[in-house]
């Protein structure tokens, strides 16, 4: 599994992050996405690679620009790590 984050400018609403996750969605079918306006990014994780640039030409033809693509392996989180990460220091 990959998680990649896109860096995305124009996103100013909730409306806006579903036009972006509706787009992805459409796009590229990932396993999870999640898009904030606040902090003009979205996250998606798939099974494979992706054509970055068929991508981004995607969510550019809704309107938004992207600022970069950056990937890395996705680690699933689970609760009991969630919560023994609490009691590190």
């Amino acid at each position: 599994m990959i998680e990649y984050t896109v860096s995305i400018d124009g996103m100013m609403c909730e409306m806006c992050e579903a036009h972006i996750n509706d787009t992805i969605r459409k796009t590229i079918h990932p396993e999870k996405v999640y898009s904030s306006h606040k902090k003009a990014i979205s996250t998606f994780v798939t099974k494979d690679e992706i054509d970055e640039a068929y991508l981004q030409r995607s969510i550019e033809e809704t309107g938004y620009r992207v600022i970069g693509i950056q990937h890395k392996p996705y680690v699933k989180k689970s609760i009991l790590s969630s919560l023994l990460g609490c009691f590190k220091k």
